[in-house]
């Protein structure tokens, strides 16, 4: 007999980040440009995702995911979505949430359409979506039913990878003198 989907989200609320305790299973670490990233985001996008937790006996919230966002800012107001999970099923979400997301693929060429529409005064936020596309299996041609609309311009481009800086500039030179338009990227 096939076993339903069970809707396990009750409620959302907005408390301070800092009343809401970290797990402490929770076996994610957060480096220091994970955390300038997420800051950055948050300040160029806001809030865009609520965290998630689960409530204890005694009536706080749990969190399974949003600790470095609780961590960056605990007096800060933010949303959580709160389940119905046991302290089991919290330890099983822990395990399988953010594994779960990191075993997509990505496509490439949809990164790169992306990358080059999106814009950001941060570094931080560059070196990431630059990096992104090179850290995961890339998948074949994107679908062309999901192709951004024809109002968008078509660019074709190529990622040189240099030894060194002196190496780049001499290439970008070279293209240049041949006519060519060319950008100066660093990670």
């Amino acid at each position: 007999m096939k076993r339903s989907i069970r809707n396990r989200i009750v409620e959302h609320v907005t408390v301070r980040a800092g009343d809401l305790v970290p797990h402490p299973l929770n076996f994610r670490r957060h480096p220091k440009g994970q955390r300038t990233a997420l800051a950055d985001s948050l300040r160029e996008l806001g809030d865009i995702r609520s965290l998630l937790g689960y409530r204890l006996p005694d009536g706080r919230i749990q969190l399974i995911d949003g600790h470095l966002r609780r961590d960056l800012d605990p007096n800060r107001t933010v949303t959580v979505e709160v389940v119905d999970l046991t302290e089991e099923e919290a330890r099983q979400a822990l395990l399988t949430l953010d594994p779960l997301a990191a075993l997509a693929e990505t496509d490439a060429a949809a990164v790169a359409r992306l990358t080059a529409l999106a814009k950001t005064d941060s570094e931080a936020l560059r070196a990431m979506w630059q990096k992104l596309a090179q850290d995961r299996p890339v998948l074949p041609a994107a679908d062309p039913n999901i192709l951004p609309p024809a109002s968008l311009e078509e660019k074709f481009l190529i990622l040189i990878e240099c030894a060194d800086e002196q190496e780049q500039i001499e290439l970008l030179q070279r293209f240049r003198a041949e006519g060519l338009t060319v950008k100066a990227l660093t990670t």
